[in-house]
């Protein structure tokens, strides 16, 4: 990392990936990368051994319904998805986005936690930036909110509090991060705690992040968030966050897609499912020391379309 992030519970100082390259026997070749979900304690070393689990059964023929069968939903299966999608497209030369070209996106850029100083400072480094998110945990919250306000004051901001507040907290907090112009709180309560959000009439939107995994964690989801971040690793793929992304909005819920802060070959799938989103978060790459060749194009907040040669 270019520095060290920090969210609730957690400093991220680098970020171990597992990188997939599928090679047919005529070259063509499909690629993607996977960060995991780490609260669920994957690592690279677990995400390989699911990956080499399956690698004799792999075909040209392959879909990503045949790996939901397969492999359970987390970053192997992200993997694996996303390289066969752009294995598909290099070998048909049809881009993975059939439809419609992709439209650049506004993402929101992240303000980790920090002192109130590091708050401001990467604040005004977010001059011009459209949309904020700000990382709270349960101590730090309204201070670093109006830091960003009083730098940002045209800026619209969310906030992300990572499982770290209580009902209680969060009811108190409302009227001031009402009155701070905050649009909507990320997963405010522990995801084994969403039920603590019932018969809450919440001022503000509430977008599940962790509670939010696949289609089978929707109706658990209803009456207490009012969206969803979606994630390819959580999703475990490309394949399932679309169908997720479309049940959602078909049950009502706003669709927001996030990333666990990859590059840009982890960002460049999502792009696909984020077409149809209320809120983007695709800002890995601004946090990486490091990038993949062929890049994502990020300006004052809009990140562009992938390069076919990145991926897709």
């Amino acid at each position: 990392m270019r520095e060290p992030f920090e969210i609730a519970g957690q400093v991220i100082e680098e970020l171990p990936l597992l990188f997939v390259e599928l090679r047919s026997a005529d070259g063509t070749m499909g690629r993607a990368e996977a960060a995991g979900v780490d609260y669920d304690g994957e690592t690279p070393g677990s995400m390989l051994a699911q990956v080499q689990a399956v690698a004799d059964r792999l075909q040209e023929s392959t879909t990503g319904e045949d790996l939901i069968r397969w492999l359970p939903r987390g970053g192997a299966r992200n993997a694996l998805d996303c390289a066969l999608w752009d294995w598909r497209a290099k070998r048909s030369g049809v881009p993975a986005w059939q439809l419609a070209p992709l439209k650049p996106l506004l993402t929101a850029c992240t303000i980790g936690l920090g002192t109130l100083a590091d708050t401001r400072r990467r604040a005004r480094e977010l001059a011009g930036v459209p949309l904020i998110k700000i990382k709270v945990d349960g101590t730090r919250h309204l201070d670093p909110v109006r830091a960003v306000r009083e730098e940002l004051p045209q800026a619209r901001l969310v906030v992300d509090a990572n499982q770290s507040w209580s009902r209680a907290l969060l009811k108190r907090l409302l009227p001031d991060l009402v009155s701070l112009g905050v649009e909507f709180v990320e997963q405010p309560v522990p995801r084994s705690e969403d039920a603590a959000l019932d018969g809450l009439a919440s001022t503000l939107p509430l977008v599940a992040d962790e509670s939010c995994t696949d289609q089978g964690s929707l109706p658990s989801l209803i009456g207490r968030y009012h969206g969803v971040n979606i994630k390819l690793d959580k999703t475990g793929g490309l394949t399932e966050a679309l169908a997720l992304a479309r049940e959602a909005r078909t049950l009502g819920l706003d669709v927001m897609v996030g990333n666990m802060c990859g590059t840009s070959l982890g960002m460049a799938p999502a792009f696909l499912v984020a077409q149809v989103a209320r809120w983007v978060d695709l800002d890995g790459p601004l946090f990486q020391s490091q990038d993949r060749a062929d890049p994502l194009r990020y300006e004052a907040g809009t990140v562009h379309p992938p390069e076919p040669r990145l991926w897709g």
